[in-house]
């Protein structure tokens, strides 16, 4: 009963359709008028989120309704009724295949810090077959890590449905409207709590700093292991210090940590600032920087120093961008050992 229904609305349409187009072509000032409002659609939040949603799907084609701003599958009886018309109330889509996937989790994938996610996501991207299996995988590992990708992921398709509609505006005479950025790093951070360290977090971090003495040596060459006569001339590893804060993730594991010492003069020297290799490239230690530097702030401290060693460029710009200058550099030598020595 309800099919007999459907045909009849169906032929009812189209009849009523058949009349409306005999009519626009003895009026065509009126059509064009008619035509040129369906074509011309507001594009809003939930018809990108909607649009994206179907150009993942590659088992069916879709276009835009543009009078009903809705995306419908070409497989639609109204598509199949009106699509020999010229009015251009359906819209193809922004093309987004395979190859499109797999250089957004290419570009993604370089441009972590982390380098023990970027290892396995580049390892996944080098399977053949099962590719975006094997990168969805990996990427669940590190909880923080897929969140960012699933962010980023969405940032680059909606980057694409911005482009393709400005390239209608641009058709239609209109301004083309802005492309604004979503803060990616924010995003992840929320899953992370902020706060003071005591002396009970003490075992946890000397545990994390451990294991980053390990991860630093480890990517290091010979020249740049820290010894611990470096570690002496860095200053004593401190914890709690005077000033002190962690970072936890979303299940209450020791991400990260800063601790820092008051010094005679006044002035606060970080003593440590260390991440877990799974977690870093996410902003964990930028954002615990930011937050000590608020504190400094507000007792007025007047000099906020840190020491790290040779090779970590990518926090140096976290420095940089805090305001902080190079003061001192320490250069060293490692002298070859004697022969004798050698022998033994």
């Amino acid at each position: 009963m309800r099919r007999c229904r459907r045909r009849l609305m169906w032929k009812l349409r189209g009849h009523l359709r058949q009349r409306f187009k005999r009519l626009t072509a003895a009026f065509p000032l009126c059509a064009a008028f008619v035509y040129n409002d369906c074509m011309r659609f507001e594009l809003n939040n939930a018809l990108v989120d909607q649009i994206i949603f179907y150009m993942e799907d590659q088992n069916s084609d879709f276009v835009l309704d543009t009078c009903k701003g809705m995306v419908i599958s070409t497989d639609d009886p109204e598509y199949e009724d009106e699509s020999g018309g010229e009015d251009g109330r359906f819209i193809p889509l922004p093309g987004w295949g395979p190859s499109d996937g797999f250089r957004l989790m290419e570009r993604f994938a370089a441009a972590l810090h982390n380098p023990v996610a970027r290892e396995e996501l580049s390892a996944a991207l080098e399977r053949g077959r099962g590719v975006f299996r094997a990168f969805k995988d990996a990427a669940s590992r590190f909880p923080e890590i897929e969140k960012r990708w699933f962010a980023f992921k969405e940032q680059g398709m909606r980057h694409e449905v911005i482009r393709w509609y400005n390239g209608l505006r641009e058709s239609w005479g209109m301004e083309l409207i802005g492309d604004e950025p979503e803060d990616i790093a924010a995003l992840v951070l929320e899953d992370f709590r902020f706060r003071e360290g005591t002396q009970a977090d003490t075992d946890a971090a000397r545990e994390l700093h451990t294991l980053c003495l390990e991860s630093y040596n480890g990517d290091a060459d010979d020249e740049q292991k820290i010894t611990a006569e470096t570690l002496a001339g860095m200053g004593q590893w401190t914890f709690p210090g005077d000033r002190c804060l962690i970072a936890e993730s979303a299940g209450g594991e020791f991400a990260a940590c800063v601790s820092a010492a008051l010094q005679a003069s006044g002035s606060l020297h970080i003593r440590v600032l260390e991440v877990r290799p799974e977690y870093r490239g996410l902003g964990l230690g930028a954002a615990l920087l930011v937050r000590l530097l608020e504190q400094a702030d507000l007792n007025h401290i007047p000099l906020v120093s840190i020491d790290i060693p040779a090779g970590l460029d990518n926090f140096s710009r976290a420095l940089l961008r805090e305001q902080f200058r190079p003061c001192v550099q320490r250069y060293c030598r490692k002298n070859p050992l004697p022969k004798k020595l050698l022998i033994k």
